[in-house]
């Protein structure tokens, strides 16, 4: 068994829950994250009960896992964002909040109940711990997975570690990971993060974010590896649900979450296919030729991640890869080269050899990729000067020669010159950058 990928409700915070519930079943995720909250299921409506047992019914329908999240901004005070908080004066609030949603999270019969610190200072530390206590006293026996979120008292997850020590293991205390917290303030990436969490894991959100800065971005737009993310997860044995969460995304959600479905969907095959090429390197065979197919957005970036996993557990990877360049598509031979850049120094006579095959051929962008950062470190001066002026004839920009301006010469200079020579003589334009490399006007 593995995790459940989810949704959350707060990206939908336009739309009916219903109608939310059903879009996010409809695009393939297996489970919520449930945000409580005045426009979806407020926990303080005189008919909670009953309104509860509706979606349970629904839930089940739609076949839909869920846990419940606590981060509605003006749930509790229409004037100020998230407060109370277990840091502030009237704690009381929030903890009565915390076990109305336990409540409602066993009659769901959801995972856990997630929630964070608050905003405050060193010295809210007690009072943090004796709020949490007291969440954890009272209503149902339902986990509480703490969430470190940037800014607030505990913002890494050593902090969510060490409160739950000081508190004495409480069985019932868990932690929740949002794997872009980790890129924004972490010293360590997503993956490490849930690794140390380890057994302690009972909530996962997903979302993509940039060093430094607490901002939800989508997939591919900060800097989180996604699917060595979810390959922890994966290796971790996790089995709770993972959901995504982009609460101000709620203008577009629809598109929104199709699109992270379809990046999860992706970066789960790949981080799969990673985890077969360490156990068995050979497989690099079943997979290389599926990632146009499996990985359409991020192709490239896919084959190169594939071969790197195979030269780190070949024994000798320089057949194989022989291999799958001469038997592989246009696609996949472009993948090799490409690849070449990060594997090419552990089979660097492999990689000249299929370099110098790229050369000959005809194909323009095979050509392209040949003349990348791997020949400039490895091709020899004479095959390598040969190589800019096949660009040259074939029409391909210099700008995809790695090192043009390291490694030109004198001879160089001197066959561009003489092409440039040829190409007046027939009546025909010199291509700019051969100017350029010349040192001549356009």
């Amino acid at each position: 068994m593995t995790f459940d990928l989810g949704y959350g409700t707060n990206g939908f915070a336009n739309h009916r829950l219903d109608d939310a519930l059903a879009i996010i079943a409809d695009l393939g995720y297996t489970a919520v994250a449930l945000t409580l909250d005045h426009h979806h299921l407020d926990p303080y409506a005189a008919d909670v009960g009953a309104r509860t047992e509706r979606l349970a019914t629904r839930l089940s329908a739609l076949g839909l896992r869920v846990v419940v999240e606590t981060g509605a901004r003006y749930l509790l005070d229409p004037r100020r964002k998230h407060h109370p908080t277990l840091v502030s004066e009237n704690q009381e609030v929030r903890v009565d909040f915390l076990v109305r949603a336990k409540r409602i999270a066993a009659d769901l019969g959801a995972d856990c109940v997630s929630f964070w610190s608050g905003v405050g200072s060193s010295d809210s530390w007690e009072h943090l711990k004796s709020g949490v206590e007291a969440a954890l006293a009272g209503g149902p026996a339902v986990p509480l997975a703490l969430e470190p979120e940037p800014c607030m008292v505990v913002e890494r997850l050593d902090q969510a570690l060490r409160l739950r020590e000081e508190l004495g293991d409480p069985g019932l205390l868990g932690i929740t990971v949002d794997v872009g917290h980790c890129v924004a303030v972490e010293w360590q990436d997503a993956a490490a993060c849930l690794r140390q969490a380890g057994g302690l894991l009972m909530n996962v959100q997903l979302d993509d974010m940039a060093q430094g800065v607490h901002e939800h971005l989508e997939f591919g737009e900060g800097q989180l590896d996604l699917p060595d993310t979810l390959g922890a997860l994966t290796d971790l044995g996790y089995t709770g649900v993972a959901a995504v969460e982009l609460p101000r995304h709620s203008h577009a959600a629809p598109v929104v979450a199709g699109r992270s479905f379809e990046a999860l969907r992706a970066a789960k095959w790949l981080a799969g296919a990673e985890q077969s090429l360490r156990a068995d390197p050979s497989s690099i065979r079943t997979f290389f030729p599926v990632v146009g197919r499996a990985v359409p957005s991020g192709e490239r970036e896919a084959r190169t991640r594939l071969l790197v996993a195979y030269v780190e557990h070949a024994g000798d990877p320089a057949e194989g890869l022989t291999t799958l360049y001469r038997q592989g598509t246009s696609a996949e031979r472009l993948g090799v080269l490409r690849g070449l850049a990060q594997i090419g120094d552990r089979v660097p006579d492999t990689g000249v050899e299929l370099v110098k095959d790229a050369l000959r051929c005809n194909e323009t962008g095979l050509v392209a990729a040949a003349m990348g950062a791997f020949a400039a470190r490895h091709l020899d001066q004479h095959t390598w000067r040969h190589g800019v002026l096949k660009c040259l004839f074939t029409g391909i920009p210099l700008t995809v020669v790695s090192d043009l301006d390291r490694r030109a010469d004198d001879e160089l200079r001197r066959m561009v010159s003489a092409f440039a020579d040829e190409r007046r003589a027939a009546g025909r334009p010199v291509p700019a950058d051969a100017l350029d490399l010349l040192g001549e006007a356009a």
